[in-house]
């Protein structure tokens, strides 16, 4: 199983450009495409929460999820999770991972399957200057993004005054950086999960020495990390620039997954592992 989060705002088209490179590697998979809406920002937790209800009933649906036989006694799949962007993918996989343990509780904790996390993108910290630097980046004319800019710091002043106010919490306020240290951050996922990022110096809106930051933080906690840093590519447009690089580190990463799962140890590394491995 495929599952994908698409970045904030991003049209059909681009996010197939993703799933047809995927039917053509790993053509018998299937594949799961969550779209986010510009306004996640602004939503609330239970907004969100309502929106992510058919991703879990379609988990369910591919026995992703526990049910009420063992789970020794069910098929266990295989899950690859490709995650693009804060504001789209980071934070509504937390928060899917959220509902999942909320839902499942103890029971969550028996299943470890055969996983692998790629990060597109992301993640950093997430606060006003972020989201000024993501719609900087989305909207070219610079008389449109002056107003841009200035509505959406009166909306996140607003908003994070009626949170404090009426103890609503608003998605705007999300430690994203902070969920995605956890190895568990869906539940299927664990120590045992390599861990791809894939980001750039060129990547306005994500500062690449954040990415680093973070990938490090989980290293410390004994994660498998990898890591592609890319020179030219603006944001969450890796794969548009360099298309060979990008899904071979994408299948690499898949293989060392595989490897785990078959109890196989890997005894060398190719160079290009060796680079990822270098930046941490």
């Amino acid at each position: 199983v495929i599952l994908i989060f698409g970045w904030m705002g991003a049209q059909l088209r681009y996010l197939q450009s993703y799933t047809h490179a995927y039917t053509k590697l790993y053509p018998n998979a299937s594949q799961i495409v969550v779209r986010c809406n510009s306004d996640v920002f602004w939503s609330t937790v239970s907004t969100m929460q309502w929106r992510l209800v058919p991703v879990i009933d379609a988990l369910g649906a591919l026995h992703c999820l526990p049910s009420s036989g063992s789970p020794s006694a069910q098929r266990r799949p295989r899950i690859l999770t490709h995650v693009f962007s804060n504001g789209g993918g980071c934070l509504q996989m937390t928060h899917l991972g959220r509902m999942l343990q909320q839902k499942y509780g103890s029971v969550s904790a028996q299943w470890s399957f055969t996983s692998a996390l790629i990060l597109d993108s992301c993640p950093t910290t997430v606060d006003l200057n972020t989201m000024k630097r993501v719609f900087s980046a989305m909207v070219q004319n610079p008389i449109f993004r002056t107003v841009v800019l200035t509505f959406v710091s009166m909306v996140y002043f607003i908003r994070s005054c009626l949170s404090l106010l009426f103890g609503k919490r608003m998605v705007l306020g999300s430690d994203i950086h902070i969920d995605m240290r956890n190895p568990r951050v869906l539940p299927w996922m664990g120590l045992h999960t390599p861990r791809l990022y894939l980001f750039s110096r060129k990547d306005k809106p994500i500062p690449w020495k954040e990415v680093v930051h973070h990938a490090k933080a989980v290293k410390e906690r004994g994660m498998d990390v990898w890591c592609e840093l890319f020179e030219e590519s603006e944001h969450v447009a890796h794969m548009r620039v360099e298309p060979e690089r990008y899904w071979s580190s994408v299948q690499e990463v898949w293989v060392v997954a595989i490897s785990k799962e078959k109890g196989e140890q890997r005894v060398s590394q190719t160079a290009p592992a060796q680079q990822r491995r270098s930046l941490l």
